[in-house]
């Protein structure tokens, strides 16, 4: 699988931060990506197409990251969609709950590249091989 290949669906309230992780996955080769910058904007774009992957913010300004999450898992097309959840809130009890809802991995903010590319590949070569029946060729170009 070539990650030019995959999409992603990028879920952030702020712009400069979308924009960020937007050019991080450009840096990886990725090409299609789409962007929402609310909950509700997120669960619109999943109704209609799924994506490969959802990089979702925890705080949004209606639908929080959880629900959004937990719309994912309870969706039979989408429950198996790697999800990853990116948020400012760091505690233990944070982490506990996106782990509870469904989500596949979670970053810290601020976080560098090479953290967030290493979790964005980690979930790729896992949907990969989820939907290949345990083969994974996740190249980066």
């Amino acid at each position: 699988m070539d990650v030019s290949q995959r999409t992603v669906l990028v879920v952030e309230d702020s712009p400069l931060f979308r924009k960020m992780v937007s050019e991080f996955l450009h840096a990886l080769g990725v090409t299609r990506i789409q962007e929402a910058s609310n909950g509700r904007s997120a669960l619109e774009q999943l109704a209609h197409s799924r994506p490969d992957l959802v990089c979702l913010d925890l705080t949004l300004p209606d639908v929080s990251g959880y629900d959004v999450c937990e719309y994912i898992r309870g969706q039979p097309e989408l429950a198996g969609l790697p999800v990853l959840m990116i948020s400012a809130r760091g505690t233990l009890l944070d982490r506990a709950q996106a782990e509870e809802v469904g989500a596949d991995g979670y970053l810290t903010k601020p976080f560098t590249q090479e953290e967030f590319v290493q979790q964005v590949l980690r979930l790729l070569a896992r949907a990969a091989e989820a939907t290949s029946g345990g083969k994974s060729d996740v190249r980066t170009s």
